[in-house]
């Protein structure tokens, strides 16, 4: 089948990958602009652009597509079926309307459980024991179609990184399924969603994932885990911006757990060894961060940098 692509973050780029792969004819991927990133301001190409450019499949870079011209544009390719995954765009009527067999969206969550922007992420913040891609008919609506070929996998201490690379190499296969079956005339079991257990993943705003000695260490261990580079899971240690890349609860019985039996919700301390905040309920061990302006470390070697944690029991807070 010819197959329109669109898809802009490494989410889609392995999505493409499976895609262009599998032996149906990817005729053009469309993606985001290039973007403004990094410290020196430059120009960017999204990785579906550069998987696309890899694998010899022309690029569309389109602004828009609410014009006559971008319906035209699309309809000139002859697509049978357009395949989106994390476009970052919702698709107008005039292009759903373009291709025969429709538009196919390869999302990040069990339907109807997560619709929306963020989906991995929201279920690891919601602590949910699974997560999940599937394939969906795309509709006006956001994430509201039928899906089918559903992909759930464990996620209960998992991270959204980890997730999102599993899903969208599940995804991918999940929608080749589908475009071999529709390819072959064969029936697909499309399946409409419950409305009344619908949830929606809204985008994560700059902050959310911030540490906070009033919450558990549970919700703040969530936090690290979904976080990620362009939202990260920030606070302040000893007086250090830091940005804290991984963390694990402590064992009930240790010695870190002993050393931090009386320590209140925003203490800071080095603990047998450990790097330990402790938060409302409990306390955490930090295994990684990054302070401000330097390479990722260790949290035992940022605590025995800090006088404050080598002496005496310091504190930590909020970024």
């Amino acid at each position: 089948m010819r197959v329109v692509f669109m898809g802009t973050p490494d989410f889609a780029a392995r999505v493409l990958a499976k895609l262009a792969a599998s032996g149906h004819e990817v005729v053009a991927a469309y993606t985001r602009p290039d973007a403004v990133r990094g410290r020196g301001r430059a120009l960017v190409p999204s990785p579906v652009k550069e998987a696309a450019e890899a694998l010899g499949i022309p690029v569309l870079t389109p602004r828009t597509l609410r014009t006559p011209e971008a319906a035209a544009e699309l309809a000139a390719l002859a697509p049978d079926v357009v395949c989106v995954a994390a476009y970052g765009a919702i698709l107008p009527r005039d292009i759903l309307e373009v291709p025969p067999l429709g538009c196919l969206n390869v999302h990040g969550s069990l339907l109807p459980r997560w619709r929306g922007a963020a989906p991995v992420e929201r279920a690891v913040l919601a602590g949910d024991a699974e997560a999940g891609v599937c394939v969906m008919q795309m509709e006006e609506g956001l994430d509201t179609g039928a899906f089918c070929a559903c992909r759930p996998v464990p996620a209960e201490g998992r991270t959204a990184a980890e997730l999102t690379a599993e899903l969208a190499d599940l995804g991918g296969e999940a929608l080749v399924e589908v475009l071999d079956a529709l390819a072959a005339g064969a029936e697909v079991a499309w399946e409409a969603q419950d409305e009344a257990a619908v949830t929606y993943a809204d985008k994560v705003a700059k902050g959310e994932l911030d540490l906070d000695p009033a919450a558990t260490p549970e919700e703040n261990a969530r936090r690290v885990r979904a976080s990620g580079e362009a939202h990260p899971a920030r606070c302040v240690i000893a007086g250090r911006p830091v940005t804290v890349l991984a963390v694990a609860p402590l064992e009930a019985d240790g010695p870190a757990a002993e050393a931090t039996a009386a320590a209140a919700p925003g203490d800071a301390l080095l603990a047998a060894k450990r790097l330990v905040i402790a938060c409302e309920g409990g306390a955490l061990e930090v295994l990684s961060l990054k302070p401000d302006g330097k390479k990722p470390m260790d949290g035992r070697a940022f605590a025995a940098g800090c006088p404050a944690l080598r002496e005496e029991r310091g504190t930590w807070s909020c970024a």
